[in-house]
């Protein structure tokens, strides 16, 4: 006679389901050379900004505003979304495609009998939990100081501090999935993030200069990402118009080509 006892089976518990993930964060935060440049360019950089502008403004008030206001803070949203908080989404991204197959893990979790979809999967969630903590330090770091600093000025609205906060997230979770995509996909950390910050700040920035290229400059990563941003970019004469929903099929298919490639990479690369 069969019993309940033998049929039934043990649920398994979150934190069983969620082992490689938390595998994944893991390695990342051991990792010295991943955590603390993240830190510096996310919470350090917004640290130095308010810092430089505030000594600018004791030194000479009547030539410098003070370093807080909605205008300094567009700046620091600019930043984090645009430049110093893409460069550390790129670097976490980087290091999470390509650190098994530095440290010659790969080999052993393909042996295991996981599954390769699973392992690049769990990549995803993993890293960013290193990411976006430190992103949302670094913004709640410039929220604050833009109503403690802003001497008078006119400062952002609740409403404008929900948007930029998700703007900034969002964008730094783009990045991070077109990183580590092409890190699966390289398979050399070095040679990712090479390519990421040539790309993210020269190359793009040379691309949107040449009108001649018209509509086509809709497709670069900069451009859909600047306009989900609740603030104008500082300067108005480099705005390219388009729409909410073109940015987001641009951001949708970039997230698929290279996470698509990554995975693909990561499915049949030879163990």
């Amino acid at each position: 006679m069969t019993t309940l006892e033998g049929t039934a089976q043990t649920p398994r518990s979150p934190r069983v389901s969620f082992r490689l993930e938390r595998a994944e964060l893991l390695k990342l935060r051991k990792s010295r050379g991943v955590w603390i440049p993240t830190a510096i360019l996310t919470v350090g950089v917004i640290a130095i900004m308010y810092t430089a502008v505030e000594l600018f403004h004791v030194s000479n008030s009547t030539k410098y505003g003070p370093a807080g206001g909605t205008i300094n803070f567009g700046h620091a949203i600019m930043l984090m979304g645009q430049i110093a908080g893409m460069i550390a989404a790129a670097l976490v991204g980087a290091a999470a495609g390509t650190q098994d197959l530095s440290s010659g893990v790969f080999r052993d979790l393909v042996s295991t009998g996981r599954s390769r979809t699973r392992l690049f999967l769990a990549r995803i969630p993993g890293g960013l939990a290193l990411l976006l903590p430190l992103m949302a330090a670094a913004y709640a770091l410039a929220a604050v100081l833009s109503v403690v600093l802003a001497g008078g000025l006119a400062t952002p609205s609740v409403t404008l501090f929900i948007k930029a906060g998700l703007y900034v997230l969002f964008s730094a979770g783009i990045v991070y999935v077109i990183a580590l995509g092409l890190g699966s996909l390289v398979g050399s950390r070095a040679a990712t993030i090479s390519i990421l910050i040539a790309y993210l700040i020269p190359i793009q920035a040379i691309l949107r200069s040449i009108s001649v290229l018209g509509r086509a400059r809709d497709g670069l990563l900069s451009v859909a990402v600047e306009r989900i941003s609740p603030l104008p970019p500082p300067d108005r004469h480099d705005i390219i118009n388009m729409s909410l929903a073109t940015s987001l099929i641009v951001l949708a298919f970039w997230v698929a080509i290279f996470g698509g490639l990554g995975l693909w990479r990561t499915r049949t690369r030879d163990a």
